[in-house]
């Protein structure tokens, strides 16, 4: 049995962070986020990967950070308190001068891309009306913003001509079906380029000059593929189908490379589409990647961000015909080898009906089973639990606990099909996954029967209230973090644009709304009889913090054992390094406490 130094929760919260990876047009330095200071900033380097430099010095975290196309500034993104009220925001690499190009803590900004002279900006913002997002252009030479549609629906704005004619609208009609369309800046025309039937994604469109589009897409077929599309006379043909999903893609500027990820159960696999011929690049390390892969503008380096369980999140490179890689940022691990940290093992249990389900598996190094576990809920649903560098789960493992991540029915990454086996009023087939993976880690001689825990975030929020109070037998704790407590309200009081996109998923309040009812856990804590621990964001726009109050104050009147931590400046998850130490520390005491480890 293997012994391993003990050390504190606090050095894994302390393994760093950096991603986000933008390339400068000369291809010599590379800008991207960096959490050392506790939240992510933009920082730059040169390719070589040379030591850093910090570029910006805000309390709040940035969310993203790109290049102009003349390299002279910076664009990114950021919120306040996370709620996620995006500004757009520009930095002059001539020292560091910071330009609040469109900010407003009233209104979400999207970004969207640069005009080819880097003199213009396009995004989206809801500033008309808060359902709908409308795209507009701004110049950075001074004048107010120009609304070039005006659309009563979720605009984005993935990519500009490199004629400066036209604009590509990306519109959302579900999390896993939207339409892209040809925008004419000087007519104001419309023409829609993602003619289908039945739901498809159009995702990470390209140009390649003024004619052709390069886009993921899975139309007519069951996982992502690389698509061309011809704009003068909408021709859509495949050049590239998997029996995986396309979930990255980068193009040269001519078209003549694609390189691309594919999602093979969990990991991302790199590959090259060059005149028609197909190589993987096999330098990268094992992992998943965390970021759009983006190339140089000669087409000669591509950046990316990527992690696994073993590896911390950093910025790498490649130099795609030698498939050369290198490390760009060197994010600190706290000083804990490489081999305190648990990669999982990839394991498939059979549910109630026989599916088959993925999940993965940590086991700590030093014990031996049966162990105490926790079952680990990933959000979405449209969602993947993926071999990532997690700082919680590798810390639990590390303090003696089996954690099981699995992949339930409605997970992303295995289809269409699979995505869909949650829909509505199959919603609770996916909770009988949950009660299937305990029953599979006792049978296993995994777990101790009377010693699991689950846990989850968001809509793993709603799967662990939802699993206590259907199954409450099962679990002998629980931790809910941003969950949603009564799927009535949280339609009603989500953000505004996000509840017509959620009811396509979840049922809709005018036509479902007894359903919703019957399957919401506020409506069943009675039947709840494993202590619980409830986490949450004051600032939360996507699951309304009244959905923690909800089931912590009807649990409370029934005298039941609940703890409540509330962030008032956190929104749909804990950011703040202070937080998220408290946070951790909390879950652990709390685990310890009704598991043992």
């Amino acid at each position: 049995m293997k012994r391993l130094h003990k050390y504190d929760f606090r050095r894994f919260l302390h393994v760093r962070n950096a991603y986000a990876g933008s390339i400068s047009p000369s291809g010599k330095q590379v800008a991207f986020l960096y959490d050392v200071t506790g939240v992510p900033q933009v920082w730059i380097t040169s390719i070589d990967g040379q030591w850093p430099d910090q570029v910006t010095y805000f309390e709040e975290r940035v969310s993203g950070v790109k290049f102009s196309p003349d390299g002279s500034r910076l664009v990114f993104i950021m919120d306040a308190g996370g709620n996620e009220r995006h500004g757009i925001h520009g930095v002059l690499l001539d020292g560091y001068i910071h330009d609040p190009i469109q900010a407003d803590p009233n209104v979400i900004h999207l970004w969207g891309d640069w005009s080819p002279d880097g003199r213009r900006i396009a995004y989206t913002s809801n500033k008309r009306d808060p359902r709908f997002f409308d795209v507009y252009i701004k110049s950075l030479d001074g004048g107010d913003p120009i609304m070039v549609l005006q659309d009563d629906g979720t605009n984005s704005v993935p990519a500009w001509s490199p004629d400066a004619r036209h604009l590509i609208v990306s519109r959302s009609e579900t999390n896993l079906d939207n339409n892209i369309y040809l925008l004419d800046l000087e007519s104001g025309d419309r023409k829609l380029l993602s003619q289908h039937e039945g739901e498809a994604l159009f995702v990470s469109p390209h140009f390649i000059g003024p004619d052709k589009l390069i886009v993921a897409s899975n139309k007519d077929r069951e996982f992502v593929g690389v698509a061309e599309i011809d704009l003068n006379d909408g021709n859509f043909r495949y050049l590239i189908e998997t029996d995986w999903d396309v979930d990255s893609l980068a193009v040269s500027k001519d078209g003549s490379k694609i390189v691309y990820a594919l999602n093979e159960d969990g990991y991302s696999r790199l590959y090259i589409w060059q005149d028609g011929h197909i190589r993987a690049l096999e330098s990268i390390p094992s992992g998943v990647l965390a970021q759009e892969l983006e190339l140089s503008d000669d087409g000669s380096t591509l950046i990316l961000s990527m992690y696994s369980p073993s590896l911390n999140l950093n910025v790498w490179a490649v130099d795609v015909s030698s498939d050369r890689c290198w490390q760009v940022t060197y994010a600190g691990r706290a000083g804990i080898p490489d081999d305190v940290f648990a990669e999982p093992r990839l394991i498939r249990y059979r549910s109630f009906d026989g599916l088959e389900i993925p999940a993965f598996l940590y086991l700590p190094p030093d014990k031996e089973p049966p162990l105490p576990v926790v079952v680990h809920v990933h959000g979405g649903p449209e969602s993947q639990a993926r071999p990532i560098f997690n700082a919680s789960i590798q810390y639990l493992v590390h303090h003696g606990f089996a954690v099981l991540a699995p992949n339930v029915r409605g997970s992303t990454g295995y289809g269409k099909s699979y995505t869909h086996l949650d829909d509505v009023y199959l919603r609770m087939n996916s909770v009988a996954d949950l009660k299937a993976a305990a029953d599979w880690l006792v049978e296993s001689g995994i777990a101790q029967e009377d010693k699991i825990a689950i846990m989850g975030g968001s809509y793993g929020g709603f799967m662990v209230l939802s699993a206590i109070t259907t199954y409450p037998d099962v679990w002998a704790a629980a931790v809910d973090i941003v969950g949603i407590a009564n799927f009535v309200t949280f339609l009603e009081n989500t953000g505004p644009w996000r509840r017509k996109l959620r009811e396509a998923e979840y049922g809709s309040l005018e036509n479902d709304r007894e359903f919703l009812e019957s399957i919401s856990p506020i409506n069943h804590v009675d039947k709840i009889s494993c202590p619980l621990l409830v986490v949450h964001g004051a600032n939360d726009p996507r699951v309304p913090v009244g959905e923690a109050e909800q089931i912590v104050d009807s649990l409370r009147a029934r005298g039941m054992e609940v703890e409540y931590i509330r962030f008032e400046d956190e929104g749909h998850g804990v950011v703040k390094l202070p937080n998220r130490i408290y946070y951790t520390e909390q879950v652990v005491r709390f685990l310890d406490k009704h598991l043992g480890s």
